[in-house]
C-alpha cells in the first residue's frame, strides 16, 4: 500500500560530500548516495544501482568487473558496487535488479520531444514496465516550462550549463554540480536564459517498458501472418 505523505518542500539540493545522501519516494524505496574523491563502498543486496559520472574519471568495480569511466557516462549495477575517483551519484533502488549496463558519454540533447521545447532521452530503460529509469533532459537557452508535478520522486544532478528552478517557496540557481531531490507532487518548472543545460534525472518508477505479452520478440514472431502476442496456446505459460 503506498505511504501517502504531503512534501515539506518542493525542491531539496544538497552539499557533495562521499556517502549516503538522502532517502527518497517511500513509495518506491531509494536512497541517494555520492561520491567525492573518496571511494564508496555499496553493498546492499536485491538494489539495482544507478550511477552518473559528474566529474573526472571514475573506476567502477562490480560482479561484471572493473571500469574506466569518464565525465558523463552512467551505468547500472546489482547488489554491490565500488566507485573511486572523480565525483558522481548513485541512487540505490531497493527490492531492485536492474541489467549491468556501462554508457555515454550522454549526447548534447534528448533524442525525444518533451514539454515546452524541452528533450530527452532514456539512458537506463525499464528492464520491465514500472521499473526505474534514468534520463537525460535537454533545455535549450530561454525555457521557460509550465508549471508541473510527478507522481514519484526526481532525483539527480544538473550536468551542464545553468538555469533555475522555480518552486512556491522560491528560486533555486541551477549550474554544474547541483544535486538534487524533487519529491513526489512538488510543484516546480525549469527555466533557462542565455545558457542551455543537461540535467542527468532518475524515476524511481515507469508506466512504459516491456511486458510478457507485448515486447519485441513476441511481437515479431509470426505464425502465418499472426504475431504470436495474439497466439495465447503458445504463449509461455
Amino acid at each position: 500500500m503506498p505511504i501517502e505523505l504531503t512534501p515539506t518542500r518542493n525542491f531539496y539540493s544538497f552539499d557533495w560530500k562521499t556517502g549516503k545522501i538522502a532517502d527518497c519516494d517511500p513509495n518506491f524505496p531509494t536512497t541517494l548516495h555520492a561520491w567525492d574523491g573518496e571511494a564508496l563502498d555499496l553493498l546492499q543486496p536485491e538494489t539495482a544501482f544507478f550511477g552518473f559520472v559528474q566529474e573526472g574519471e571514475a573506476v567502477i568495480e562490480c560482479a561484471s568487473g572493473r571500469f574506466t569511466l569518464k565525465p558523463g557516462m552512467y551505468f547500472s549495477a546489482n547488489d554491490q558496487v565500488t566507485i573511486s575517483g572523480g565525483r558522481g551519484i548513485v541512487i540505490a533502488r531497493d527490492r531492485a535488479q536492474g541489467f549491468f549496463m556501462l554508457g555515454g558519454p550522454v549526447e548534447d540533447k534528448g533524442r525525444l520531444k518533451y514539454i515546452d521545447g524541452c528533450t530527452d532521452s532514456l539512458l537506463i530503460p525499464p528492464v520491465r514496465m514500472g521499473d526505474a529509469c534514468l534520463n537525460l533532459l535537454y533545455f535549450p537557452p530561454g525555457i521557460d516550462q509550465t508549471p508541473h508535478t510527478h507522481p514519484s520522486d526526481r532525483i539527480g544532478v544538473v550536468f551542464s550549463g545553468r538555469g533555475e528552478c522555480v518552486t512556491p517557496e522560491g528560486i533555486i540557481p541551477l549550474e554544474p554540480g547541483v544535486m538534487f531531490r524533487i519529491p513526489f507532487e512538488g510543484n516546480h518548472k525549469f527555466r533557462t536564459f542565455d545558457s542551455e543545460m543537461r540535467v542527468i534525472a532518475y524515476h524511481p518508477d515507469s508506466d512504459f517498458g516491456p511486458q510478457d505479452e507485448d515486447h519485441p520478440m513476441i511481437n515479431r514472431t509470426m505464425v502465418d501472418g499472426v504475431s504470436a502476442n495474439k497466439i495465447d496456446k503458445i504463449r509461455t505459460a
